[in-house]
């Protein structure tokens, strides 16, 4: 059995390790707006009746809109964790594949559980023709590097001539830019993966949505099972996606600016990061996660890079000199 990956947000462990009331620590460990829109009013009957097919419908066609894929709906899943969990039966048994890394560990783990062989590869040119599905996370996490839709379409040509399968995580897409399944091209290769909880701040609600050709999508709908996204998701995702979404956007950026004049007045240096979070790579990285638990607040530490620290948005400017006080104390 594959070790399990450990992710951002463990608050419970975290308070359990180092004393204090899980709600009072300051959660920076994940890369989630701290500060969500006001949940649009939910008809009771979304509470009280299995998902019904005209609530999957309005979601897929709010989705559609809000992705701008055009003529394909978007499939909404129970989070994007639960596709990535099936991508292993998209190809044969005993395939090669590739991940751009370092990246989000759940991809490597799915595939290497399948028994499938995994090539951690840094640059899009390593892929061969050998492997028969290529992961992207773009941008990426935690580094946030992030690769034109040029750049990702050649990819996908190469593997179309070669039978392989091209998947790109747009997780942290909103507001990075293009999307390679922004213009509403159907192409059998490609399966694009979309977060709704991470841009709104509702990832709690687990859900995400696939882009693909018809073919995947039924596929992926079939070995989920019915009712698979809830009825109350459906509809703020439906609700959310039509509406305004701006101040959401300008609310990310100014948290965002927030945290970089943190961590630029204690002098740490910004490796990387997306809208949503910022890498520092510091080699003081493991004392000084500890040294913030100490003061009740989570960052996420990677076993695979010790240097790094993953620092998400504080919610307000309070919090944002919580953490510089923090930081300050460590720091001198």
């Amino acid at each position: 059995m594959t070790a399990a990956i450990v992710h951002g947000g463990g608050i419970t462990a975290a308070a359990a390790a180092y004393g204090g009331r899980p709600e009072d620590w300051l959660d920076l460990s994940t890369g989630i707006n701290p500060c969500p829109p006001d949940l649009p009013d939910i008809d009771a009957r979304a509470w009280h009746r299995l998902p019904d097919r005209h609530l999957v419908d309005t979601a897929r066609e709010a989705a559609r809109d809000y992705y701008r894929t055009g003529a394909i709906l978007p499939l909404p899943v129970p989070g994007t964790q639960s596709v990535i969990q099936l991508l292993p039966r998209l190809v044969p048994a005993g395939s090669r594949v590739a991940i751009l890394s370092p990246t989000y560990g759940e991809y490597a783990r799915a595939f290497t559980m399948a028994g499938l062989t995994v090539d951690a590869i840094a640059e899009l040119d390593a892929v061969s023709p050998e492997h028969r599905l290529v992961v992207v996370v773009n941008p990426n996490n935690p580094t946030g590097q992030l690769h034109d839709v040029e750049a990702l379409e050649r990819l996908r040509q190469r593997l179309e001539a070669s039978g392989g399968l091209l998947v790109v995580d747009e997780a942290f897409g909103d507001g990075a830019g293009a999307s390679i399944a922004a213009d509403g091209q159907v192409r059998p290769n490609l399966i694009v993966f979309r977060s709704f909880g991470k841009f709104f701040g509702m990832a709690g609600v687990r859900l995400g949505f696939v882009v693909a050709s018809a073919e995947h999508l039924a596929s992926f709908e079939q070995w989920l099972g019915p009712w698979a996204v809830s009825g109350p998701a459906l509809s703020v995702a439906a609700a959310l996606m039509r509406s305004d979404v701006a101040a959401i956007g300008d609310g990310i950026a100014a948290r965002k600016a927030g945290l970089v004049s943190v961590l630029g007045s204690v002098g740490l240096a910004i490796a990387g990061g997306t809208s949503l979070f910022a890498l520092v790579d510091d080699p003081r990285a493991a004392a000084l996660q500890d040294h913030l638990c100490r003061h009740h607040i989570l960052v996420r530490k990677f076993d695979y890079a010790p240097t790094w620290l993953r620092f998400g948005l504080a919610p307000d400017a309070e919090a944002d000199e919580r953490l510089r006080a923090a930081l300050a104390g460590f720091i001198r």
